[in-house]
């Protein structure tokens, strides 16, 4: 389905990520996926997988590396800004380096990302812009204020592309999950316990319960619906937030 394109998703060498991209490679596509640590990324490469250490955070490493995969794999016509941290923390225990933290990744990383994608892809016919948001890019998430801060926001700049693209042959969607089985579920176990005092199974059971289904998202099924949005007959889905959450309404 997808041989000939080039695709590129940030934070592509662990969990949602690296479904997606090898997802996307399975359908023929050759995939860039970046990060900060080479280790991942080099694990996680393959004959259609093609790893590149950039910081979505530095302007100029986002910058140099789109660059250079263009000039490597030819214009990125499947752009997935996935790379972001998730951590909870209370507004009044919240300080301006966690504030920022968050937005650098979460909401400066996808824009940057988008943008220098954007000048490539837009001297081809076909493009799709698949950001990874949250199920906190829609509702407010209890004890996270930052993190659902910055997801809204992605969400808001996906659908104001949409608009401003709403004529050409690109779209720009994002996937709402809930609590995915990654790690960084096992790093909020972690936080949790440190916060509340609570053992494992029930830090675990926590964000397990925020899931109307009773369990926690496979990677998979997100990669399925990044896939979806790259079929043929996606054309007409645009400005959507498309949610991958269990049931929660």
């Amino acid at each position: 389905m997808l041989t000939g394109k080039h695709a590129l998703v940030t934070g592509g060498g662990t969990g949602i990520g690296l479904a997606i991209a090898q997802a996307l490679a399975a359908q023929g596509a050759e995939v860039t996926i970046t990060g900060r640590r080479p280790g991942p990324l080099e694990a996680a490469a393959s004959a259609h997988i093609h790893p590149l250490v950039m910081d979505v955070m530095q302007e100029a490493s986002v910058v140099q590396g789109i660059e250079a995969a263009v000039n490597a794999r030819g214009p990125i016509q499947i752009c997935v800004p996935n790379a972001g941290i998730a951590e909870g923390r209370a507004l009044l225990k919240t300080d301006m380096d966690f504030w920022r933290r968050m937005m650098a990744t979460n909401v400066d990383g996808a824009f940057l990302t988008i943008r220098e994608s954007l000048k490539s892809m837009t001297q081809t016919d076909w493009g799709r812009v698949i950001a990874v948001s949250s199920i906190a890019g829609i509702r407010g998430l209890k004890g996270a204020p930052t993190y659902t801060a910055s997801k809204h926001a992605l969400l808001g700049l996906i659908r104001a592309l949409a608009a401003d693209y709403a004529t050409k042959p690109y779209t720009f969607n994002a996937l709402c999950p809930a609590y995915v089985d990654t790690d960084i579920v096992t790093s909020n176990v972690t936080s949790i316990m440190k916060r509340t005092g609570m053992d494992e199974a029930a830090a675990r059971d926590l964000m397990v319960g925020v899931n109307p289904h009773g369990r926690l998202i496979a990677p998979e099924e997100v990669a399925e619906a990044a896939l979806f949005l790259c079929g043929d007959h996606s054309g007409s889905v645009n400005g959507q937030a498309i949610q991958i959450a269990g049931g929660e309404v």
